[in-house]
């Protein structure tokens, strides 16, 4: 594929767009994910909190909204679906009655020995090694990270 030559009349071209690759490589990886996790009977989005919570178990559900870059409002539902499938609790914490903590039930600690393939196989079908996937994410972290630059000096 040639690369398209900077000009004002190409700017608003999709694919000079930075969010369009970003996007497009998001949607195919998703899809990727699927086979995977509709074995374990998961969405890609439970997959992630649940990533978070290996790492983070028994943190807040605003903590775990910062980890994850999702709201209460997208958060809430979902945990309550991993809940019924018996894979976290949800409890009121005992620091601040107010403060809801998501901890993993033993069943959702051991899920985690079931997806620890998956990123390896995620990395093979995009033809990365180790560290072009560590360069990559922090490229894309660096462009997270600067968008939320405002919230952190708050």
């Amino acid at each position: 594929m040639a690369a398209v030559k900077e000009s004002e009349e190409n700017v608003v071209r999709i694919r000079n767009q930075l969010c369009f690759p970003l996007y497009a490589a998001s949607r195919e990886l998703t899809k990727f994910y699927h086979p995977f996790l509709v074995k374990l009977g998961l969405t890609y989005t439970q997959y992630v909190a649940l990533q978070a919570l290996w790492f983070n178990d028994g943190i807040s559900l605003k903590e775990l909204g910062k980890i994850v870059f999702l709201d209460s409002g997208t958060l809430t539902p979902l945990l309550k679906s991993l809940e019924q499938k018996k894979l976290i609790t949800r409890c009121r914490a005992d620091w601040d009655r107010r403060n809801l903590v998501i901890e993993l039930t033993d069943a959702g600690r051991a899920l985690e020995k079931q997806c620890e393939c998956i990123p390896a196989k995620v990395r093979e079908a995009a033809g990365l090694t180790l560290d072009q996937v560590n360069e990559l994410s922090d490229e894309l972290y660096h462009i997270v990270d600067a968008f939320h630059k405002d919230e952190d000096e708050d």
